[in-house]
């Protein structure tokens, strides 16, 4: 690539992660006809035949269409359902290659326990950046024409200090949700005690200026991933470096990822697949987001989460893809949604607001995830009269991500 050309393809996507409020956007809009808006904003509730005025990407104005001020521009949206941008606050989106090979074994039954990782890991250290970023922008892409206007990007495959750094300063051209995740897997032929020293000490130091968030992957089941001892060396020395704290844990079994997650005051922990009483009760008496991700569940045969036994103690619930090669390669929140109803207990309404208010909360975001006079215009507008369609009708692609700068919807 050209200095210009990568230039172009930086702005590129980071206009397509971030969507219309960070487009420029000239004067004010409506957003009329819209059939269903749901805010997840209490004091606006769901509103029918409702219009939206924003300016400079930030709602301005939400309230019945026949009191809509004047604005420079409208959109009509012709009778559609809208709803909040999805917030997907877990992928892994830098990556080269796919692992379908893995998917199939995996539906012929063979187990899951973390060491395909290795594959994915080669095959992106291969890759160059500008293979890398027009990989990772295709997918930014897929992810709006299918409604998520915020999203949450990792690293954890390229487990050396430069691969790593890398990994996250392509994902920080597209977000500002970064999160290291040198403690994906100990690489095969490493020694453990040397390879956390590299994580914690140069690793980290490389690897924080381009980061939001640290992640660890505790499962002391898989000879893969890391214990609790090693698990709380990783988050303890990501927030002495000013880091926010991210766990993924108890998706193979039970284990401490929860317990742990909550004692340090992680902002989520993820799979929640495996959970005792006393997760449960954790979660429900701390602030960590129990963010679940069924999608991984579908594509590895495993047991479903029990969201109805979270919601019911109190635990706050977000949703999101982990979109990646090997567990999940869908990049599809409306599939997770569908996939939250019919099998973790959830209602339509329940499920969309993990999608979306409920995953900013695990992002620690209060400007994305709700409709409202100051958050941001992220908006994703359905190809149907109500948001009860996403579960109702899933796999037909109904959702994508609101351009305050379209044409009519037609």
């Amino acid at each position: 690539m050209t200095g210009s050309a990568e230039g172009a393809a930086r702005g590129s996507a980071h206009r397509a992660a971030h969507g219309s409020a960070h487009r420029a956007a000239h004067g004010s809009v409506a957003v009329t006809g819209i059939a269903e808006l749901t805010t997840h904003d209490p004091e606006l509730g769901t509103l029918h035949d409702a219009s939206i005025v924003a300016e400079a990407g930030i709602v301005g104005w939400v309230g019945p269409a026949r009191r809509v001020p004047p604005t420079d521009r409208r959109i009509d949206v012709g009778g559609r359902a809208v709803v909040p941008g999805f917030v997907d606050s877990h992928t892994h989106l830098v990556f080269a290659g796919d692992r379908a090979k893995e998917f199939a074994a995996r539906m012929a039954g063979a187990r899951y326990d973390g060491g395909g990782i290795a594959s994915t890991v080669a095959a992106t250290r291969a890759a160059d950046d500008a293979t890398l970023r027009a990989l990772l922008a295709a997918r930014v892409a897929e992810l709006r024409a299918q409604g998520t206007t915020t999203v949450e990007v990792k690293s954890g495959y390229g487990l050396t200090v430069a691969d790593e750094a890398r990994a996250l300063r392509l994902a920080a051209e597209i977000t500002r949700e970064t999160t290291f995740l040198g403690a994906h897997v100990v690489p095969p032929g490493a020694a453990r005690a040397d390879y956390l020293a590299l994580v914690t000490g140069p690793m980290l130091a490389a690897c924080a200026p381009h980061a939001r968030w640290i992640d660890v992957f505790c499962e002391p089941g898989s000879p893969h991933a890391f214990d609790a001892d090693e698990a709380r060396s990783v988050l303890e020395a990501g927030r002495a470096a000013g880091l926010g704290l991210r766990v993924h844990g108890n998706q193979l079994g039970p284990g401490p990822g929860v317990a742990l997650a909550v004692e340090l005051g992680a902002a989520s922990v993820d799979h929640c697949t495996h959970l005792t009483d006393g997760d449960v009760d954790a979660l429900a008496g701390g602030d960590t987001v129990a963010t679940l991700l069924p999608g991984v569940e579908f594509s590895t045969r495993s047991p479903y989460p029990d969201a109805r036994r979270l919601l019911d103690a109190g635990v706050p619930l977000a949703l999101a893809t982990d979109c990646n090669p090997g567990t999940c390669a869908s990049s599809s929140m409306p599939l997770m949604i569908a996939l939250a109803v019919r099998e973790t207990g959830l209602t339509p309404a329940e499920a969309l607001y993990a999608a979306t208010a409920g995953a900013a909360r695990a992002l620690r975001r209060t400007d994305v995830g709700v409709v409202a006079p100051g958050r941001r215009a992220d908006l994703a507008v359905l190809d149907a009269p109500t948001h009860v369609h996403l579960a109702y009708r899933p796999g037909v692609p109904l959702a994508r991500a609101l351009d305050l700068n379209d044409e009519p919807l037609r």
